[in-house]
């Protein structure tokens, strides 16, 4: 009987401590090749004096090739500054244990697209993609986040990651700070 207890003990504990699932908004494979990008999460969230920043990540597998996909929202009805990215721009995360890993942009120019809605506010959506440096996944799964060194084509801007936040735009409780520790394996091959 102890036995028996035993096991359902043990596989109901793995059950609790297993990886969650990863959520995947494309997962595609065909005679081209394959590609999978994980859900966007949102790990910043700034709103101050009528003017609002977010920022998304997700991550991607093309061909067996993993990035970072960063998306970044300002809506203000005041000048927004556009930030480029262009094939110097670098991506910096900083982790709690000290380890800085450094991503490289794809060498695409982008400077965002600037929309108006129909309450006046104008709305720039600026997305890049980033490449992750040979042996930086596992330094990333083992430590939380920090903060986030964006070099733009001509500034240089500073995001402290937060251990978690709940959002203003749709009131869902985020946990930045473990973002990679919880996905990076969604795009190991």
């Amino acid at each position: 009987m102890k036995q028996v207890l035993l096991t359902i003990f043990t596989i109901s504990t793995f059950s609790l401590f297993a990886q969650k699932q990863c959520e995947y908004s494309t997962n595609v494979v065909d005679s081209i090749g394959a590609y999978k990008v994980t859900k966007e999460y949102m790990i910043s969230e700034k709103n101050f004096a009528g003017t609002s920043s977010y920022i998304f990540l997700s991550l991607a597998l093309t061909d067996g090739i993993p990035t970072l996909n960063i998306q970044l929202i300002q809506k203000s009805k005041g000048f927004i500054k556009a930030n480029c990215f262009d094939k110097n721009s670098k991506l910096f995360l900083q982790l709690n244990d000290g380890n800085i890993i450094t991503l490289i942009h794809k060498d695409q120019e982008n400077c965002g697209t600037l929309l108006r809605d129909d309450k006046g506010f104008d709305n720039r959506v600026t997305a890049g993609e980033f490449y992750f440096l040979k042996d930086s996944f596992e330094k990333l799964k083992n430590s939380p986040l920090s903060l986030m060194r964006i070099k733009y084509l001509t500034d240089l801007e500073d995001y402290i990651i937060k251990k978690e936040f709940t959002s203003e735009l749709d009131n869902k409780v985020y946990q930045p700070e473990n973002y990679f520790i919880k996905n990076i394996s969604c795009i190991e091959n």
